[in-house]
């Protein structure tokens, strides 16, 4: 298959897609019940065995699924710009979003799986290792969220934001990020990890969720498929929305993921 007709093809491989995500989070999990050794990048970042096994079992699936397509991994990123300059159509992966969370057991990290294709995400995944939920989306196909169990269903970003909203954030909030919420009026507060705080958006139990500090794509590229087939939005705080692979750089862009009612939120800022 060219790589220009995964985009139309990413319906057919999703349920391939959400195997090999479902197949990295028993392996994390594997390793989640024992014990792990931590390591830390040079930005301080922290990095597990399971971070790594998963990233292997990601890459080497996708590989064989798709072979003419190269693969970006968190655990992979030092491919120079001026090669990935050259990727029409790649797979965008974050074995482990949620390193952190995962080292405080707290059960909120998810392995995120995307495609890109011309800069913009048209399939993601999301699964959550410890509950068996998984996120998913293709382009021009809906959003869907499916139990451990099977059961699936359709899910909608909220177009019509609730009173008192709800906003998805950190356990603890920058200054900037606090101001923001403070501005917007009254409110409440869900705390939770990883790319579970988008998903909370697309499944429409939040109405915003901002992020004003250093991301990676990895984090973001999935959760934006889902939202933004469930009717919602991922923007950056010019309210465009998030663009992939298109600087040197693999830092996003502070971003607000909001649900179907267009607001221009950087008035909040």
């Amino acid at each position: 298959m060219a790589a220009d007709s995964y985009s139309r093809a990413c319906a057919q491989l999703l349920e391939t897609v959400i195997s090999i995500a479902q197949e990295a989070g028993e392996r994390i999990l594997s390793i989640y019940e024992g014990d792990f050794g931590i390591v830390h990048k040079p930005d301080e970042s922290p990095v597990t065995e399971a971070d790594l096994a998963a990233h292997h079992i990601i890459i080497d699936r996708l590989k064989a699924l798709t072979p003419e397509l190269p693969v970006l991994s968190e655990e992979s990123a030092t491919i120079p710009y001026g090669e990935r300059a050259r990727w029409r159509c790649y797979w965008l992966v974050d074995p482990l979003d949620g390193t952190r969370e995962f080292i405080k057991r707290n059960g909120e990290f998810t392995v995120n799986i995307a495609l890109i294709d011309e800069h913009r995400p048209v399939l993601g995944i999301v699964h959550a290792p410890v509950t068996g939920v998984s996120y998913y989306a293709s382009r021009g196909s809906g959003a869907f969220k499916r139990a451990a169990g099977g059961e699936t269903y359709q899910i909608h970003a909220r177009h019509i934001v609730e009173k008192p909203m709800i906003a998805v954030s950190r356990a603890r909030c920058n200054p900037r990020q606090q101001r923001l919420l403070d501005n917007i009026g009254p409110h409440e507060t869900i705390a939770v990890g990883s790319s579970l705080k988008s998903c909370l958006v697309a499944e429409g139990k939040a109405d915003l969720y901002a992020r004003l500090g250093p991301t990676s794509e990895w984090d973001t590229a999935a959760a934006q498929c889902i939202v933004e087939q469930a009717g919602g939005h991922i923007t950056d705080t010019q309210m465009r929305p998030l663009r992939y692979n298109t600087r040197p750089t693999l830092l996003n862009p502070d971003f607000f993921v909001f649900g179907a009612e267009w607001r221009d939120w950087s008035r909040h800022l």
